[in-house]
C-alpha cells in the first residue's frame, strides 16, 4: 500500500506541476493535483518509514500454540 501511495503521489504530483491554466482555473486557482500528489507522497513515505522502523514480528511457534 505504501508503495502505491508513493507511486501515485509522484504521478499526480508531476501532473500537477504541468497543469494548464485552464485546469488551475477550474480548481479556483489551486494546483490541486500538485498538493494532492505531495500529500499522497508524504503519506506513503511515512508508511514506509513506519514499516522499516517498527516491522511486524511474527509470533514464535510457542506463542502461537498458547493462543
Amino acid at each position: 500500500m505504501a508503495g502505491l501511495f508513493v507511486a501515485y503521489g509522484v504521478i499526480v504530483g508531476l501532473v500537477g506541476l504541468f497543469d494548464s491554466a485552464a485546469e488551475i482555473d477550474k480548481a479556483q486557482g489551486v494546483r490541486i493535483n500538485l498538493w494532492a500528489g505531495l500529500a499522497m507522497l508524504l503519506f506513503g513515505l511515512f508508511m514506509l518509514a513506519w514499516q522499516w522502523l517498527r516491522p511486524v514480528v511474527p509470533p514464535t511457534t510457542e506463542e502461537a500454540r498458547e493462543v
